[in-house]
């Protein structure tokens, strides 16, 4: 899949599934290859990977069908820009809570590569491109996909005004940092963590963007179920580090089980995404 098709699925109310991808290694893209995801998930927010090794993730994913959407450190247009130009089908931006941080991302993502007073006077309506260039404004950025990070109070009490800004394709859910901000930490299943989620997808589906939730919780399967019965098409589902532990930890237990070795070594860290 690449940005338009993820774009129109989202939009559409389609189903897209993907992974959070940490692993860097050149040798992980044919692992990945023939999963059957539309799209792979990076995150440069909370994982530190350089602006070069990005650049070739993201053309070495866009090489096997699977669009690479990249999380920016902060809704920064010029970070927007700089993962775009090495090659992403989209961007993430984190902590989103207002309806002037969307507009701008929506210059850097979806005007590209417009920039200055020009940019800013389209961007408040005071200003429309000639025909000639909204055509090639539209056309360079068709597949580029636009994505903000719903995790915060400020930004429920403001998703209508976001949802409104136009281009914007979908809003992702980011749960351990809204379930601090609601006052729940971690509590992925207490009523207050479930009527957010809740209220974020059904209010995004009805407006025609698209919507999801990063479930990263070893318990959070079913909920992942749910939620897509209810409305949620952007499925992002755990990560290649997570599937990576889950499965080596059973396959120790049951080793060190029939050898009578002892039980099984402990969990470890948890990713705060």
């Amino acid at each position: 899949m690449d940005g338009r098709e993820l774009s129109a699925a989202l939009r559409g109310g389609r189903r897209v599934y993907g992974t959070l991808i940490v692993s860097t290694s050149p040798r992980w893209v044919s692992f990945v290859e023939g999963l059957g995801l539309d799209y792979v998930f990076i995150d440069t927010e909370h994982i530190p990977i350089d602006r070069q090794t990005l650049s070739w993730m993201c053309q070495a994913y866009r090489g096997i069908g699977a669009a690479p959407i990249v999380r920016i450190p902060s809704p920064d247009p010029y970070q927007a820009c700089m993962v775009l130009d090495g090659g992403a089908a989209g961007v993430i931006a984190p902590y989103v809570e207002s309806p002037e941080q969307v507009q701008a991302l929506r210059g850097a993502v979806k005007l590209r590569p417009l920039k200055g007073r020009r940019l800013q006077r389209i961007l408040a309506g005071r200003e429309q491109p000639e025909p000639e260039l909204a055509r090639y404004l539209a056309e360079r950025n068709a597949e580029s996909v636009l994505i903000v990070n719903i995790e915060s109070r400020p930004a429920m009490d403001a998703l209508d005004e976001i949802l409104a800004v136009d281009a914007l394709d979908a809003v992702l859910i980011g749960p351990h940092d809204l379930s601090l901000n609601l006052g729940v930490p971690e509590q992925y299943s207490c009523q207050t963590f479930e009527r957010a989620v809740e209220k974020i997808l059904t209010t995004a589906r009805a407006a025609g963007v698209g919507a999801g939730i990063h479930v990263i919780h070893p318990d959070g399967l079913d909920q992942e179920i749910r939620w897509g019965r209810m409305g949620a098409n952007l499925i992002l589902h755990g990560a290649d580090v997570l599937a990576f532990r889950a499965a080596m930890q059973a396959d120790l237990a049951r080793l060190k089980a029939a050898l009578g070795e002892g039980e099984a070594g402990e969990s470890g860290a948890d990713i705060d995404i």
